[in-house]
């Protein structure tokens, strides 16, 4: 189940997280008179399934959160340099109350550079690091929607340059790479199976560890001041790192897939556009085709590796007041299975899975105090191959929140967050949910 938030490639930033902190470069609140802030929040709430569990391991309890945050905007003539780090402390009772360890910690370390070579010429530099346990608090998606123990590490980072070569023709072209380290591993052959006929252990980081990289090439007609085309293309590549079994095969219990037996290339070729209906309204769309080659597969495994698939990405903002808007937007896409599962009548296995993600937000000014937000995101995934094949899974997540602004520096938020995992065979289906309410200061 591979990127279970977010589709695969560039769709990861337009559907990001309910949860996480949003990277928007050039958009950090500083006064105009220094180039630093400092901020910090604190809340306090109860999660009723902070292990994302089900059943027995169904955990519930109150706590709160202490996040504060350091952001560093360095403007030069032609350069904008930008930083900002975000460190997370998170404190359960009921894990007091247990005898465990109450806190994780998370940190978020965001990068940013904008260069103007020329007039016609502008470059960006992009990285976000963020160590954590909670699925939501990664940098581009996440591959599982379950907390996981361990400091869990996901780098993105993207460089990319914009070229107007004539006054109607533009080019984009970048490089984005995506590093995922999960701290559970050790599985080796040895230990695979749960004792003499025991069932299948493989770690996490056997089918979740990745280095992933994605090369892109768009070119961008003005056909009027508000409509313009685009035809694009991109590779990717992804490439499974922990070199641990993660599947045996059903004929010969001595024949292990491994991770790297889940690396694949893509190529994607689309059109599309962007429209300005007038200063309220604009809509984006890309339509095309993905090819898909699991290019490592084992001779035992008899299944073709490559298939073709939809691809595409729509989406629309709509500002009806001033600091009010909607956002709705939709991706598809295939995405590799990090299922580790095998067809135990013809030993293939799991490979990919196609994904569409529906979602949306509301941010309403109700009063020039006091702001409104909805967000909200539905994924389908279907897999395909291995034991699950035609089986297929659903995400529904929706957020609420309300702030306060009491003046320049401080604010206070209430707010609501609901989590609801429908896993068909792949995973334990589980509901989330988490009430919350805070302060957060600002100098």
């Amino acid at each position: 189940m591979k990127k279970i938030i977010i589709s695969a490639g560039l769709a990861a930033i337009s559907a990001g997280s309910l949860h996480a902190a949003t990277y928007a470069p050039d958009v950090t609140a500083l006064d105009a008179g220094k180039i630093w802030s400092l901020s910090g929040t604190l809340r306090g709430f109860y999660d009723d399934n902070y292990t994302t569990g089900s059943g027995s391991n169904k955990r519930a309890s109150w706590g709160f959160e202490f996040s504060p945050a350091l952001s560093l905007i360095v403007p030069l003539q032609q350069t904008e340099i930008g930083l900002r780090y975000t460190y997370g402390l998170y404190y359960y009772q009921d894990r007091e109350n247990r005898g465990a360890n109450p806190v994780d910690q998370t940190h978020e370390a965001d990068l940013w550079i904008d260069h103007a070579f020329t007039e016609r010429l502008e470059g960006k530099i992009q990285d976000t690091f963020i160590s954590s346990q909670e699925p939501q608090l990664t940098a581009s998606g996440t591959a599982l929607p379950y907390r996981v123990e361990g400091n869990n590490i996901d780098n993105n980072g993207a460089v990319s340059l914009h070229a107007e070569i004539t006054m109607l023709l533009s080019a984009d072209v970048g490089y984005q790479n995506n590093l995922v380290s999960y701290q559970n591993h050790g599985t080796t052959t040895a230990n695979f199976f749960d004792g003499p006929g025991g069932t299948a252990n493989p770690s996490l980081a056997g089918f979740l560890d990745q280095d992933s990289h994605l090369i892109w090439l768009n070119l961008n007609y003005e056909y009027s001041p508000d409509l313009t085309f685009l035809v694009g293309y991109q590779f990717g590549l992804n490439r499974y790192t922990a070199g641990e079994p993660i599947a045996v095969d059903p004929f010969d219990f001595t024949k292990f897939y491994f991770s790297d037996n889940l690396n694949s290339y893509s190529h994607y070729v689309y059109v599309g556009g962007t429209y300005i209906f007038n200063q309220s309204l604009t809509a984006n769309l890309q339509v095309g085709v993905q090819y898909t080659d699991n290019d490592n597969l084992p001779s035992f495994d008899s299944q073709s590796s490559g298939n073709f698939q939809p691809y595409a990405q729509a989406s629309a903002t709509y500002t009806y007041l001033p600091g009010s808007y909607v956002q709705i937007g939709l991706t598809q896409s295939q995405n590799s299975s990090d299922s580790p599962s095998v067809n135990g009548s013809t030993g293939s296995l799991a490979t990919y899975e196609e994904t569409t993600v529906l979602y949306g937000s509301v941010n309403h000014q109700i009063t020039p105090f006091l702001t409104g937000s909805v967000i909200a995101r539905y994924q389908y995934s279907a897999y395909h191959g291995g034991a699950i094949d035609g089986d297929s899974q659903s995400l529904y997540d929706l957020g609420l929140n309300v702030s306060y602004a009491i003046n320049p520096h401080l604010s206070a938020e209430v707010g609501y967050n609901f989590d609801y995992l429908d896993a068909g065979q792949v995973l334990s289906s589980y509901h989330r949910n988490r009430e919350y309410v805070g302060i957060t200061a600002t100098y």
